[in-house]
């Protein structure tokens, strides 16, 4: 594994949600499991749970961000999964999730910031117990807006803020998507 806990940790710790409480609580949990857990990158660790990373990719001219449909929750979401051993940093999987999922074309990586943190369930799966993905939500500027569907991404499409609600975006990314443009 490239990723280290302790470079994982100052990251998270360096993350201002700026009153955004859910947010701050996410930032707490994850704190607690990149300190205490024993592989907080596993997609194998299902107690506490594991760290994902997701894609908060901006429209490279309009304020409207990416989002794919997923294949198995049937719902709109923002690109995004599990850290792979190879990954060179947390933001590196976030925009290979995005590239792999949509075949978006992103700038700098390094340029991306720490958008959002949130911590939520995974409902059973057969061979899967329930449990808790620790997400950080990585911002990233496309360079193009050509985008394509997947077999993970049947639809892709930008959204502008004003059919959020009609996608079913959670607030947290809502939140997190309106703390970055405002940046």
């Amino acid at each position: 594994m490239i990723i280290s806990p302790e470079t994982a940790l100052r990251e998270i710790t360096a993350f201002h949600p700026n009153g955004d409480d859910l947010s701050a609580k996410s930032q707490d949990l994850v704190s607690g499991l990149l300190q205490y857990s024993e592989n907080p990158f596993s997609r194998h660790q299902f107690t506490p749970g594991h760290i994902t990373c997701t894609a908060l990719v901006l429209h490279p001219s309009e304020r409207a961000v990416l989002l794919m449909y997923h294949h198995r929750l049937n719902r709109w979401l923002l690109p995004g999964g599990h850290v792979e051993p190879d990954d060179l940093s947390l933001r590196h999987a976030a925009a290979r999730e995005a590239m792999e999922e949509t075949h978006v074309q992103l700038g700098e990586i390094s340029h991306s910031v720490l958008a959002g943190i949130d911590v939520h369930g995974i409902p059973r799966r057969s061979n899967e117990p329930y449990h808790l993905h620790h997400d950080l939500l990585w911002a990233f500027r496309a360079s193009s807006d050509w985008i394509e569907t997947t077999e993970e991404a049947p639809r892709v499409t930008w959204a502008k803020e004003d059919v959020w609600k009609a996608h079913n975006l959670s607030e947290n990314i809502c939140r997190a998507a309106r703390r970055t443009f405002e940046a």
